[in-house]
């Protein structure tokens, strides 16, 4: 059974696009923990994130790394985090998260209000800002 994910990749589920080539996609998440949370996911649908052959680990990371580009030049925070925690959903991904202060509290579980509108604002203003 397809995870919500690649659900979310194949335009099943809507979702506040950031990027996507042939192998990535780049969503803002729907339960952030900063304004311009975005997830990057490997469209191949793989559970855990070190179960990617080494090519595919190293693709990803390159990905996240525009995506996490594009957030700095979009949003100006001090610096944009990676959490790699991966127990939410079954399929390898990557949380980056803008920080906007040294106090912030980056954890999954530090959930933020972000409404529908702003959520279109962010995630147009980081897709602008993406170079692949």
């Amino acid at each position: 059974m397809a995870t919500i994910f690649t659900k979310i990749i194949r335009g099943e589920i809507p979702c506040y696009k950031v990027a996507e080539n042939d192998t990535h996609f780049a969503f803002l998440d729907i339960n952030p923990i900063a304004e311009g949370h975005t997830l990057v996911v490997p469209k191949k649908e793989t559970d855990y994130i070190f179960d990617l052959s080494d090519e595919d680990l190293a693709q990803t990371v390159i990905f996240a790394k525009k995506i996490a580009f594009a957030i700095d030049r979009a949003l100006k925070p001090i610096r944009t985090g990676v959490i790699l925690e991966g127990l939410e959903v079954p399929h390898a991904h990557v949380h980056l998260v803008p920080i906007y202060e040294e106090s912030q509290n980056v954890s999954l579980r530090n959930k933020v209000e972000v409404s529908k509108e702003k959520m279109e604002v962010l995630a147009k203003s980081i897709a602008d800002e993406v170079r692949l």
